[in-house]
């Protein structure tokens, strides 16, 4: 806690973007950018019960950039993205091993919360989740009013903040007050990221986010991305190869729980250093 701030200016403030150590490995080096990594993955092996769904996974993401998880149903992408933010830990008999790094920051040391961790790595679901009892602006500031927000100004400017974030605004900007169920499929999900940032998060977690929508709310949703880029970390699970080759900068490919390769996108779809990696990405199998 700073000392020189109230509790309530804590809440308002705008997250800390700090560098962070490289935790490198033989195995899965980080790409060569001269970037820095937000999240640095150490032997992360993740089971549920007895079954191993990861194993041994180890590879840095790379700050203000895209970062695609490929490979088959049942890989473990799912899984390997839910461990960045905590997230099965609400699954029973869940357990994980291995080390992970937020900026420099040990997310499952004991004395931090799940929520806190959360906080700072939000996640966009492969449905869009909006609450339907909420209209559209009470959606976007859910988190905000959770977290001991009540400035009504504050609210207001955050809300139209993140609705432009989330390109939306234009379009909702004079039916705030609406129920969010009211809108389009690919409008829900486009709310749902406006929601994960209104918090302002680190880094930004998305499972297939446009699985589910047509064409153009897809493209929408890659534009968004690419723009967001600019101030946040993503990383986006995607069975689309098409799409991981369009909006990502690296991408990591999951076989069977484990990591196969990671590299630049470029190097993963024209050039990739496993014949595993190549047979999955032109076709093959998968």
């Amino acid at each position: 806690m700073n000392p020189t701030m109230t509790s309530e200016e804590e809440k308002n403030a705008a997250p800390v973007r700090r560098t962070a150590p490289v935790f490198p490995t033989q195995e899965n080096p980080a790409p060569a950018t001269g970037g820095v990594p937000a999240l640095a993955v150490k032997n992360l092996s993740v089971y549920f019960g007895k079954n191993q769904v990861l194993k041994n996974i180890s590879l840095n993401v790379q700050s203000c950039a895209v970062t695609a998880i490929i490979g088959p149903s049942g890989c473990g992408k799912s899984t390997f993205l839910r461990a960045l933010n905590r997230m099965h830990e609400l699954v029973p008999e869940a357990r994980m091993t291995g080390d992970i790094r937020l900026f420099g920051d040990d997310i499952y040391e004991r004395h931090i919360e799940p929520v806190i961790v959360r906080r700072r790595v939000g996640m966009v679901f492969q449905k869009s989740n909006p609450f339907p009892t909420m209209s559209i602006a009470e959606n976007v500031t859910v988190g905000l009013r959770l977290n001991g927000v009540r400035d009504k100004k504050n609210l207001a400017e955050r809300t139209e903040q993140s609705l432009r974030m989330g390109a939306l605004w234009d379009e909702v900007k004079d039916r705030l007050h609406a129920p969010a169920i009211s809108l389009s499929g690919g409008q829900q999900q486009r709310l749902c990221i406006a929601r994960a940032l209104a918090v302002q998060p680190e880094v930004l977690l998305m499972d297939e986010p446009a699985s589910a929508l047509d064409p153009l709310a897809t493209s929408k949703i890659e534009d968004l991305i690419l723009e967001l880029k600019k101030d946040y970390t993503i990383v986006i699970v995607t069975h689309n190869m098409q799409q991981a080759a369009r909006i990502s900068d690296f991408t990591a490919f999951f076989y069977l729980g484990e990591l196969v390769e990671f590299d630049t996108t470029r190097k993963i779809f024209t050039n990739p250093a496993k014949k595993q990696t190549e047979d999955y990405v032109t076709g093959r199998f998968g």
